[in-house]
């Protein structure tokens, strides 16, 4: 068993390790007439930070409900 798992745990380094060289992307593949505007780093954050804003209202909506329903200990 110990050598599953340090079979899995050097593929997953190597996994983590080679992720970021097998991510590289090259310059865009449209031809040099596009023209950004000088912006060569525009990373659209419409979808899914605003599910991730949303969860992070619930999840605080939530800690901040079960606070003010516990009982005081003062009391």
């Amino acid at each position: 068993m110990k050598r599953i798992y340090k079979i899995a745990s050097l593929l997953t380094v190597v996994i983590m390790i080679a992720s970021p060289i097998l991510a590289l992307a090259g310059g865009p593949g449209f031809g040099g007439g596009v023209d950004d505007g000088g912006n060569t780093c525009a990373v659209p954050l419409d979808g899914g930070f605003s599910i991730l804003i949303a969860a992070g209202i619930g999840y605080g909506a939530k800690k901040f409900a079960k606070k003010k329903n516990k009982p005081s200990e003062n009391a």
